[in-house]
């Protein structure tokens, strides 16, 4: 007898609604991506394959063959890697019918210059066109699993630790200004983007890299040298593109909360989703980090050196296909940062910073491919940067001085790429940008025009070498116009044995700021005068009787002369592979530079205040190598080393030096033993801030049983001049020099549900080391991080 009950009427619908769902489930997930890989006909084996943003990984058999199955309707990038070959990559869009077995023919050969930090290598941005190894200078790629398994919070963090790149303090930006040094070249050589697009907001040329939270990155893209034929006339002496994460199949989520020293709070919440059926694909990720700062020097200053902060974050990123081969893609980004910070000078007299920045990014392209050959993006992009400064007397409320900064930016792009085969592949590009600027101790000039184009070509003329090219014009309105050419060679003696080469040039027109700034800091007791304006300024001080001491030779070389700066950057390095689990490469650098901008010390106020202006270097040169080395001997075990070595010296010190020339003819006196000799070439150490020796190593294992991640990284930095003590103009033995240290950093996670829950213990600075010279080196920093994951399992 037939069940009539509601209850079996309830039961009827629900198993037969259970059955639909998971059909309809099974129909979604039921696509699978099979194929075949060869060269020259003959299959291959043991191929890596990556297939994202599914997050899949295979290995081809003995007969090349692969297959990923269960996948949802939408559209995948496919990418095969093995020793020896080109990378391939290839798109493609499941809608629920069948998909034949592909087949794959590797070309022999490696990708130029592109050096993974750990995992595999990762997708190309797919609103910009310029691909990093494209480019003639080395390429390091930080992928978003080392990102991960470092525990890191912000930029800052993920970068000191990798070869050649130290974290400083500029002495212009005062201890918030958190800037990166590359191969001998400060800050404000270094070009930050996001997604291929220039960030703004520059503290005296330095830009704070602790302003940008980890989170919703994808990886890490670093090169070093001259790359303005890539990204433009900032990227003197390199570029950090930051690539957010980009292309879901499947709606995912992620919270996760740290918590530790200096009550340190770090939490963020990201979602990623397709959409209308998949044919968009959209990221949004909201940040919160705090701290209480920390004191370096508490022997001598109350309060902190580097100060508490709030850090507020917002940013996404959504890509809609609008037609067959037509992407319509936008994304924003929204920062605030609120600080404050006391010093107490003793007798009563306490200071109070306040500082505050907002910044706001926004970016729309269209993306159009006309055949499977020719491809254009056209791209607009917005950026406004806010910035008040302020110091007041905290008994008396009064101010001391206060600098008002605001600067937008408008940049127009066009990008085309064209590709014949795999034999060639060309990128250009056409654009123009307005830049403007209002600051209350800026005077003479407020906005900024600039002009661009330029066109890269990769070129393989016969199997075993790879060239590229590069050429780029800049312009702008107040210092004219300049041709960049970039040129990058690589042969493959064997398929384990590579030589490679490269050649680039560069070029700096002064800023707003190292022309027309005038600023006062409070907290620290120094001014910063614009090179345009500095004559005027010291005569108003002196005016006023607030000038002690003027170096007249300093003044009389600078004032009014500043010079657009130059540079040309050479390469060479072999990269030996003799199997899977071991990777060397060895690369040596030579960078030129003609008319480098750098600080000077040209005046005393009456208060013992320093007062520095700008003055053009009329040749500078950074030279060394690096050496880089990484081991996999087992399973989920891989070890990693670095180390340069690097001179930067001005060359028209060392040539006055040796001719007797005011005033590096002043005698040198050894403090310890009160004894003074004439100055020897020999006797000029180098720039400030730059370390001869810079090493670090790093382990990473994974034990699988437990799901269990650990990791220790050690990095050395080696000692370097902080300051010229007696006064002759030069860096000698006997000089202020920050000595060198060892920072040790370790972390370890465990992965929970199916990797659905993470938990985290991460240590930084284990051994508490700190400098008085050293205000944004914290000491010891523990902290515990839980983080959830929503997304459905494989």
């Amino acid at each position: 007898m037939k069940n009539t009950s509601p209850q079996g009427q309830l039961k009827r619908i629900f198993i037969t609604s259970f059955v639909l769902l998971s059909s309809f489930i099974k129909a979604q997930n039921s696509n699978t991506i099979s194929g075949e890989i060869y060269h020259s006909g003959k299959p291959l084996p043991h191929a890596a394959i990556v297939l994202e943003p599914a997050g899949k990984s295979a290995v081809t058999s003995g007969s090349g063959y692969f297959s990923f199955s269960g996948l949802s309707n939408g559209t995948y990038t496919i990418r095969v890697s093995t020793m020896g070959f080109k990378d391939y990559i290839q798109q493609i869009t499941l809608n629920g019918e069948t998909l034949k077995p592909i087949r794959i023919e590797m070309e022999a050969g490696i990708d130029l210059n592109e050096v993974s930090v750990m995992g595999n290598k990762t997708k190309s941005n797919p609103e910009n066109l310029v691909n990093a190894q494209y480019s003639a200078m080395p390429v390091t790629v930080i992928d978003r699993k080392t990102i991960e398994l470092m525990g890191s919070r912000r930029l800052d963090e993920v970068l000191k630790e990798q070869t050649g790149i130290a974290i400083v303090n500029n002495i212009g930006g005062g201890a918030r200004s958190v800037g990166v040094q590359m191969q001998g070249f400060g800050s404000e050589y270094i070009m930050v983007l996001i997604d291929g697009q220039p960030m703004v907001g520059r503290n005296n040329g330095n830009f704070d890299l602790s302003r940008i939270s980890v989170s919703n990155i994808e990886r890490i893209e670093i090169i070093k040298g001259a790359s303005s034929s890539l990204y433009g006339s900032e990227a003197l002496g390199g570029t950090i593109n930051i690539i957010t994460r980009h292309g879901v199949i499947d709606p995912q989520m992620q919270a996760s909360l740290n918590y530790g020293s200096l009550h340190i709070i770090d939490a963020t919440l990201e979602g990623e989703t397709p959409y209308l059926q998949n044919k968009g694909t959209a990221n949004l990720a909201a940040n919160y980090y705090r701290t209480d700062g920390f004191n370096t020097n508490s022997k001598y200053i109350k309060g902190t050196t580097s100060p508490p902060y709030d850090n507020y974050s917002l940013q996404g990123r959504t890509r809609y296909q609008v037609a067959d081969n037509s992407f319509l893609a936008f994304s924003g980004r929204y920062g605030l940062r609120r600080s404050f910070m006391q010093k107490d000078f003793g007798l009563g007299h306490i200071s109070g910073d306040n500082q505050d920045e907002q910044d706001i990014n926004l970016s729309v392209s269209f993306d159009h491919r006309f055949s499977s050959k020719l491809r254009s993006i056209t791209r607009y992009y917005l950026t406004n940067y806010n910035a008040d400064m302020n110091v007041a007397w905290q008994q008396s409320s009064s101010s001391v001085s206060q600098d008002v900064f605001k600067q937008t930016l408008h940049r127009v792009e066009q990008q085309f790429s064209f590709s014949s085969n795999n034999s060639y592949q060309l990128v250009g590009g056409i654009g123009g940008s307005l830049e403007n600027m209002n600051d209350d101790a800026l005077t003479g000039v407020n906005s900024l025009k600039t002009f661009f184009s330029y066109v890269q070509g990769e070129w393989t003329p016969f199997e075993k070498l790879k060239a590229v090219g590069g050429l780029r014009y800049d312009y702008t309105n107040n210092f004219g116009g300049r041709i960049n050419p970039s040129l990058g060679l690589q042969y493959f003696i064997t398929p384990k044995f590579t030589l490679k080469a490269g050649l680039g040039s560069g070029f700096k027109a002064p800023d707003f700021k190292t022309n027309y700034l005038v600023f006062y800091n409070a907290s620290s007791n120094y001014m910063v005068v614009g090179n345009a304006v500095l004559a005027s300024t010291l005569q108003q001080l002196q005016n006023d009787g607030q000038i002690s001491e003027i170096r007249q030779y300093v003044l009389n070389q600078t004032a009014g002369k500043l010079e657009a700066e130059k540079s040309t950057s050479y390469n060479a390095g072999v990269v030996f592979e003799p199997s899977k689990k071991i990777k060397t490469e060895i690369n040596g650098f030579y960078h030129k530079i003609s008319n480098q901008i750098n600080s000077i010390q040209v005046a005393t106020g009456t208060n013992n205040q320093i007062i520095y202006t700008y003055q053009n270097l009329p040749e500078a040169v950074n030279k060394g190598f690096e050496l880089a080395l990484k081991l996999s001997p087992l399973k989920n075990l891989e070890i990693s080393a670095g180390y340069q070595y690097l001179i930067a010296k001005d060359l028209s010190i060392k040539d006055s030096i040796q001719s007797g020339k005011w005033p590096y003819s002043q005698n040198i006196h050894d403090p310890k033993t009160g004894n003074s000799y004439k100055p020897r070439p020999s006797d000029y150490w180098g720039i400030e801030n730059r370390s001869r020796h810079m090493a670090n190593a790093s382990i990473f294992y994974k034990y699988e049983p437990w799901n269990l991640s650990a990791n220790l990284r050690v990095n050395f930095r080696g000692k370097y001049p902080f300051g010229d003590r007696n006064g002759n103009q030069f860096i000698d033995k006997y000089d202020i020099f920050v000595q060198d240290y060892w920072l040790t950093n370790a972390s370890i996670e465990k992965r929970l549900f199916k990797d659905h829950l993470s938990i985290r213990i991460t240590a930084d600075n284990i051994f508490n080391y700190t400098d008085p010279l050293m205000p944004g080196q914290p000491g010891r920093i523990i902290l515990g991080g839980i983080s959830y994951r929503f997304f459905k399992n494989q």
